[in-house]
């Protein structure tokens, strides 16, 4: 490296994020929610800046059809609690995707963010639909293709 070249820093000004679309019919549950978490921080990019929001919007639909393997679908609980004595309580992934199909893979992305102050932000990113349409033709998002 040369003496005279200074490291690249992305100035917040030329930052334009792109809208992602994501199709996740057939699609397993981890490895679709660590692509989004990734396109949404902006690691696709060789631009990325950990302290700086370089990430894109991503839309992700047909989240009801999302897969998982082996026998999580009983076995993996989600638990949350009202604060009050014997105020836990419990959900089976099954339960929280028949009622719920878009906090199933929110809770699964939430987990894969940093826990800091970026954390929320980058979740106001992610915008999760139960069936195939969207409202977000005009914002023209492009097709991302997930294993």
């Amino acid at each position: 490296m040369l003496a005279n070249q200074k490291t690249y820093r992305p100035k917040v000004k030329d930052l334009k994020p792109q809208w992602w679309l994501i199709d996740l019919d057939g699609k397993t549950l981890g490895r679709a929610a660590t692509r989004i978490a990734d396109v949404l921080r902006g690691k696709h990019k060789a631009t990325f800046t950990p302290n700086i929001d370089t990430g894109d919007f991503v839309i992700v639909i047909n989240a009801d059809k999302v897969v998982l393997t082996g026998n999580k679908w009983l076995d993996k609980k989600y638990y949350r609690h009202s604060g009050f004595p014997g105020g836990l309580r419990e959900r089976s992934a099954r339960e929280l995707q028949t009622k719920h199909p878009e906090d199933l893979l929110k809770k699964a992305v939430k987990g894969m963010l940093p826990k800091n102050f970026s954390a929320p932000f980058l979740l106001t990113k992610l915008k999760i639909y139960g069936g195939a349409e969207h409202p977000h033709e005009a914002q023209q998002p492009k097709l991302v293709e997930t294993k």
